[in-house]
């Protein structure tokens, strides 16, 4: 691990980016400690276990072996899928302080908030290192804009913080990180070229019209099934993009850009996608788990359509 850093081989932003992940892992595996002597909390040692390991995992993957990787991924969701991770003691401020503190700070709390977004945005337009480094930057200059707002901003506040909001959204925290592992997977398996031999069959040859249509819808299924329309356009493209559309002169540039938007259609309708559908659920504490899907049918819809028909008409 040392060496690692130590090496002048590798990229400054390849360093940056796995201090990131230590970070990262170290509050996940603080979440796991804290919950793991919180007597309040009914389940804390399928809780503790499910964040340490995810926190081991996340600090220290790069140097373990992939055995090892994979026995903690194993270990991490028997508790999980078993309903062992619950939420412990919440330590959340008061009604009556966060409008007492609102008064005395008013719109000024959103500019931490607007630090992340445009470091994120400065990192990735004007260095070669990762915007997730910029977002890092951007946390760290919030953390001192809200300490510089109060004095009951100490780092053990924004460390247990954290954690709230780590075992407010509980297991579905690992779901984007293995829906990434299972895109490659896919990939790897060669599960595009069976998809291709299987659509090739249906899609009458040289019909662009048709394979943009099925293009488009497969890239909404297959994001729906795997919750990351990034992780779904590889697989689609080699699988339907490049036999049935691109191979007959359409633009590539364009046909992929709006694939891709065709498969946040399917990010719209999936509870794969657990940041936008089911964590904000949990955060709100709706009742209704699939309100959030459900209010959006038809937005996804209507763009879809739109832009199969822009496809077709632009290629």
């Amino acid at each position: 691990m040392i060496s690692f850093f130590m090496d002048p081989s590798i990229e400054l932003g390849t360093k940056l980016l796995e201090m990131v992940y230590i970070i990262i892992g170290f509050i996940t595996f603080y979440a796991g400690i804290k919950n793991l002597f919180d007597k309040e909390n009914p389940a804390r040692i399928g809780t503790a276990i499910f964040w340490c390991s995810f926190g081991i995992a996340c600090a220290f993957g790069k140097w373990m072996p992939a055995k090892v990787t994979g026995s903690l991924v194993i270990i991490m969701i028997i508790p999980a899928i078993l309903k062992r991770v619950k939420v412990g003691k919440i330590d959340a401020p008061t009604k009556e302080y966060t409008e007492k503190q609102f008064k005395k700070i008013g719109l000024k709390i959103f500019l931490p908030a607007l630090c992340m977004g445009i470091m994120a945005i400065v990192f990735a337009l004007f260095t070669n290192i990762s915007s997730l480094v910029g977002v890092t930057v951007g946390v760290l200059l919030a953390m001192i804009l809200l300490m510089m707002y109060s004095k009951d901003n100490t780092p053990k506040v924004f460390l247990n913080d954290s954690e709230r909001l780590l075992s407010v959204m509980g297991p579905l925290c690992m779901l984007p990180q293995l829906l990434g592992c299972l895109g490659g997977i896919f990939t790897e398996a060669g599960v595009g070229d069976v998809i291709a031999q299987m659509v090739q069959k249906i899609v009458p040859e040289g019909n662009v019209t048709v394979g943009i249509i099925v293009y488009a819808i497969g890239m909404v299924l297959f994001t729906m099934i795997m919750g990351n329309a990034y992780a779904a356009i590889t697989v689609m493209t080699v699988g339907i993009g490049v036999p049935c559309v691109l191979i007959y002169g359409a633009n590539p540039a364009l046909i992929g850009m709006v694939a891709l938007t065709c498969g946040f259609c399917g990010t719209l309708l999936t509870p794969m996608a657990a940041n936008f559908n089911v964590v904000p659920v949990a955060l709100l504490d709706m009742k209704k788990k699939f309100g959030v899907i459900k209010n959006q049918i038809l937005i996804a819809g209507i763009m879809l359509v739109f832009q199969i028909c822009y496809m077709i008409l632009m290629k």
